[in-house]
C-alpha cells in the first residue's frame, strides 16, 4: 500500500481528476495549497505598490493506493498534469503501514479497494463506451 501525494497546477485539476478516474482510482482528497518551487517570483502592482508574490496557488491531491494501482496512478498524473513548463508539480510516493475504514473496520487493502484495478478499469471502459453510444444516438 502506498500514499501518493501530488502537487499540481490548479488549471490541470480537471484533466488529472478525469485521468485518475479512467485509471480506476476512485478515492482522492483534494486541497488548495500555496507553495514555492522552481518558479520565479512574480511582481504585481496593487494600489500603486509593487507586491512580490513568493507563493503560487497549487492543488494537492492525496490518495491511498493498493499496489496494483500505483503505477497506473503515477502514469495518469504525469500524463495529464504535464505542461512542460517549470511549476508542473511533483509526485510523492510513501509506504503506508496501516489503513482502517472507519465505517466497517476493514483493514489495509480491504479498506482501500474492494476490487482489483483491472475490474475498476473494465467498468470505467464500459461507462465510457455507453457514453459514446449515447452521444452517437443523439
Amino acid at each position: 500500500m502506498k500514499l501518493i501525494t501530488c502537487i499540481i497546477r490548479p488549471e490541470r485539476l480537471a484533466a488529472v481528476k478525469e485521468s485518475l478516474f479512467r485509471a480506476g482510482v476512485t478515492g482522492i482528497t483534494i486541497s488548495r495549497v500555496s507553495g514555492h518551487g522552481g518558479e520565479r517570483e512574480v511582481v504585481e502592482h496593487y494600489r500603486g505598490s509593487a507586491v512580490v508574490l513568493e507563493f503560487r496557488d497549487k492543488v494537492k491531491i492525496e490518495m491511498a493506493c493498493s499496489e496494483p494501482f500505483v503505477e497506473a496512478t503515477i502514469s495518469a498524473i504525469v500524463g495529464s498534469a504535464r505542461t512542460g513548463m517549470v511549476g508542473d508539480g511533483k509526485i510523492f510516493v510513501q509506504p503506508l503501514d496501516r489503513v482502517v475504514r472507519i465505517r466497517t473496520g476493514e483493514r489495509d487493502n480491504a479498506a482501500l479497494t474492494p476490487v482489483t484495478a483491472e475490474e475498476v478499469q473494465k467498468h470505467s471502459r464500459q461507462l465510457v463506451a455507453k457514453d459514446l453510444e449515447l452521444v452517437g444516438k443523439a
